[in-house]
């Protein structure tokens, strides 16, 4: 029945509005180039109306977070989620740097279970952030959505890990972004201590997007109880000068192959063998 009723309350809630304020892309329009000519906006008009998108609309929850580079603790940003969930385990996110028409894709999330967590290698752990302090802080949301079904998707949230790329660093709230999507992709984190995020940056989003941070950081309180030590809570340990010690629910697991930072880099290609003689 309570679930019954969740589902209710987010049907009427989009019915009747959008959800939540707007954000436009922190620099200019979404890429330099030439504006859409009347023949490819005919093209897609009519491509919108014959070709199949199945996996698109798949896509069924909004959330809105924050990353910070794993590699990289000063570069941090806001990341809106939206999500396909394939299974009660696992979920796959196409990431932009806002919710408008104009926003940039910067990156993919994966979403895994605790359990499902488990099962990897030692290797691949140091690539999946935990997400138990951005449930229980308040910082991830869902923009729109009732308190109560907000607070069942985040019962779901609770011990999950993600994995995530950012292929365009945009979104920063203190750099502007680069106009095109450069540079290798990097392995984003999560904040996991108050006073890890940049001071400003958590409430220019909530006044931004008529959100409260603190309101659903207290009502998030319960879903302590159910939090187990996780996974690369410390992974970011003294890169943070801010950063004050864990809340209630948020512990490290003592995994310190979490730490590693995963980097994708050129390699230069291997010379072909010089031809020998006769050949």
């Amino acid at each position: 029945m309570q679930f019954r009723l969740v589902v209710a309350a987010v049907v009427v809630a989009a019915t009747a509005a959008c959800g939540g304020g707007n954000t436009d892309p922190n620099h200019g329009n979404t890429a330099p180039g030439t504006p859409l000519s009347t023949k490819t906006d005919l093209l897609e008009t009519a491509a919108n109306a014959v070709q199949s998108k199945g996996p698109v609309t798949k896509i069924s929850l909004y959330l809105d977070g924050f990353h910070t580079a794993k590699d990289d603790p000063t570069m941090q940003m806001e990341a809106h989620h939206y999500c396909d969930q394939v299974n009660e385990e696992f979920a796959q996110c196409v990431l932009y740097d806002g919710n408008t028409g104009s926003a940039r894709l910067m990156g993919i999330e994966y979403i895994v279970s605790a359990r499902l967590y488990a099962t990897f290698a030692a290797d691949e752990k140091a690539y999946w952030h935990p997400h138990n302090y951005e449930v229980l802080s308040g910082q991830l949301q869902m923009p729109g959505v009732p308190d109560a079904a907000e607070q069942e998707t985040m019962k779901g949230k609770i011990n999950s890990y993600g994995k995530t790329w950012h292929t365009w660093m945009t979104g920063m709230y203190d750099h502007a972004s680069t106009d095109l999507p450069i540079g290798p992709a990097r392995l984003q984190w999560s904040f996991n201590h108050d006073g890890e995020a940049i001071g400003g940056m958590i409430d220019a989003r909530d006044k931004r997007m008529t959100l409260d941070t603190p309101a659903r950081r207290t009502a998030r309180q319960e879903l302590a109880l159910a939090a187990q030590p996780q996974g690369g809570v410390e992974a970011m340990a003294g890169k943070f000068p801010n950063a004050r010690a864990p809340i209630a629910g948020v512990t490290d697991n003592g995994d310190r192959t979490t730490h590693a930072i995963p980097t994708l880099t050129l390699k230069s290609p291997t010379p072909a063998p010089a031809p020998t003689a006769g050949n």
